[in-house]
Formats: structure tokens, C-alpha cells, sequence
């Protein structure tokens, strides 16, 4: 019969996690309870990294192993928690598309000297090795020219029980990751780990994720709506000044320029035939000696439809009077 490791609960104030238990196979369970009783003396038992019951002992001082320091196997998908060996196992929709949309969206906020991984092993401490579904880490190498410990992480839950999410977020945290996520398929809900209650607090769906390791703020709802996801990528991109969308933002306003000038020159054109048009209603009933009177002139004046001024025009050249020119159709006996 399978073992199971007790799932920790998370502290006062926090959200709970459910009493699931995290499957463990029965011949590693023997070697995690060693494992527990052995940290008295900062012994370590690594099951399937080294032989069993061979004991690996820490230093002293308790030292943390470097993030790159393996006791998971890379490529495969195992990882280990508190010594004991756990499988990582595919998943199916609607969890695989979570994964999708975070990836995407959280790879178009980070911030130049930062770099955006999915499922990259960090070795948190003597015990345990796994990946987060998602984390943000600094470029630069640390002294040893090696790769810095992830600043934000993230996992994705959806029908597990946030029993080994909030065991993995409390480690990543002692570790000294800065801010660990988890958001919730199911409830459709994004969480983050508080020191303050050692438990997730939930972070409410209008707000935003702020950090250096991000452009611009990061909407919540962004994490949780794939269209909501699309319109944050693309403000983050144009945020970055991507060269790309540089040279099409570019273009369209050349294209745009040139346009209203096509435009402008259309409306100057039509502008110019209509007062045109006007002038030579007044001149032709002035050469003609019939006085325009000031509500004529105005009419004239006012009117803006270059087909009506033509008709105008014509009715000047034969009209008794300038009223008659402006008058509405005439009737038919």
C-alpha cells in the first residue's frame, strides 16, 4: 500500500489547504521517515540518487546546496519534496491551457535583465528539488557564474488539493524566493504567499501585480481570461519599445500621415471650388446691375453645397432679382 506525505496546512489568516495527501510510493516512505529523524544530525538520505540507506551528510553550518546543485533527475519528472520522490504528472485541459496563457502572458512583462522559465528545477534545499510551473529570475550570473534563485514563482492548481502548493510555496519562501503565486483553474482565482499569516492570501481579480521584474503591472484578470491575456501582452510589448512593433507602429502612421495630407487636399480642393462658386454669384448679378441684399449675400455665403451654388450660378445669369436666385425650386403650372 502507498505511502503519503502529510500535507501542512497553511497559518492563521491565510487561505486552507484540504487534507489531500500527496501519493508517495511505499519504498521511499521508509527512507522519508528516516530522512525526517535524521536531520537531528544533519544526515540526508536521497532516495534514487544514491544508494539506499547510504546516509549524505550536510555541513555543519546547514548551508543551502546552490539552485543548480541536482538531486532530481533533469529531463524526467521527478521531483523531490522534503526527500521524498514525487512524479510530476501531464496535464489535461483546463490546467494545460492555464499553463499556456501564464507562460504567455508572463513572458511578454518581464523586464530587460530579467529571464521567464517553465518548469526549471530549483534546488530548494537539502531535501527538496522541484520546479515551479513558471518563475522570473535575473540574467545575471551570481559570483560563481552561476544562475541566481528565481525572484517570482508561480503554480498552476486545478483539481489537486493546495496541500503540496502550499508546502512548495513556504520552502520556495524559506529559500528566499520573493513572491510565490498560485492560481486556482477551478475558482478561477489568483493567490499569493504572505509572510505575515505563512499562508496564501487572495489577490482580488481587478488588481495588478506590480515587481521590478515586470515592465508594467501585471492585471490578475490577465492570469485568469485569455482575452484579458492578449490585451496585457500586447500594452507590455509596446511597453518594451519592441523594434518590430516600432517599425509597424511607424509604418501605420506614415500610412496614416499620408492619408489625412490625401484628404486635406481633397477638402482644400472642394473648399476652394465652393467659394469659387459663391464669388461668381455675386459678380455675375453685380455685373448685371442687380443688388444683393444683405440676407442674399448671406445665404450665398452660408451655403456649402457646391452642386446647390451651381444652380445658383446659372439662375444669376438670367434672374430679375438676387431673391429669386436663392429661392427653393420653382413650381410647375
Amino acid at each position: 500500500m502507498d505511502g503519503a506525505l502529510p500535507a501542512r496546512l497553511s497559518g492563521p489568516g491565510g487561505l486552507r489547504a484540504s487534507a489531500a495527501r500527496v501519493p508517495v510510493p511505499a519504498e521511499r516512505w521508509s527512507r522519508y521517515a528516516a530522512l525526517m529523524m535524521s536531520k537531528r544530525d544533519h544526515g540526508l538520505l536521497a532516495p534514487g540518487v544514491d544508494a539506499p540507506g547510504r546516509r549524505l551528510h550536510a555541513p555543519a553550518s546547514r548551508a543551502r546546496p546552490h539552485v543548480e546543485d541536482r538531486l532530481a533527475p533533469p529531463e524526467t519528472r521527478v521531483e523531490y519534496l522534503d526527500g521524498a520522490e514525487m512524479f510530476a504528472a501531464p496535464a489535461d485541459a483546463p490546467h494545460a491551457t492555464q499553463h499556456f496563457d501564464l507562460t504567455y502572458v508572463l513572458g511578454a512583462h518581464v523586464a530587460r535583465g530579467y529571464r521567464g522559465a517553465v518548469d526549471m528545477l530549483t534546488r530548494v534545499d537539502e531535501g527538496s528539488d522541484y520546479a515551479p510551473d513558471a518563475s522570473v529570475f535575473a540574467l545575471k550570473p551570481d559570483r560563481g557564474g552561476r544562475r541566481r534563485l528565481e525572484e517570482l514563482a508561480f503554480e498552476v492548481s486545478d483539481k489537486q488539493a493546495l496541500a503540496v502548493p502550499t508546502i512548495k510555496a513556504r520552502r520556495l519562501i524559506e529559500r528566499g524566493v520573493r513572491r510565490v503565486f498560485c492560481i486556482l483553474v477551478k475558482h478561477r482565482r489568483v493567490l499569493e504567499w504572505s509572510r505575515e499569516t505563512d499562508g496564501w492570501r487572495p489577490l482580488p481579480n481587478d488588481a495588478a501585480i506590480e515587481d521590478p521584474c515586470f515592465v508594467r503591472p501585471l492585471p490578475i484578470q490577465a492570469l485568469l481570461d485569455a482575452a484579458a491575456s492578449d490585451d496585457a501582452a500586447a500594452c507590455a510589448l509596446l511597453e518594451k519599445r519592441v523594434p518590430a512593433l516600432e517599425a509597424a507602429l511607424a509604418e501605420g502612421e506614415a500610412r496614416g500621415e499620408a492619408r489625412g495630407e490625401a484628404r486635406g487636399e481633397a477638402r482644400g480642393e472642394a473648399t476652394g471650388e465652393i467659394r469659387m462658386a459663391q464669388e461668381a454669384i455675386t459678380t455675375v448679378l453685380r455685373s448685371r446691375r442687380v443688388q444683393v441684399p444683405a440676407e442674399v449675400a448671406r445665404a450665398i455665403a452660408d451655403c456649402h453645397e457646391l452642386s446647390k451654388l451651381r444652380r445658383w450660378l446659372k439662375r444669376a445669369a438670367t434672374a430679375a432679382t438676387a431673391a429669386e436666385v436663392v429661392a427653393g425650386p420653382r413650381r410647375r403650372r
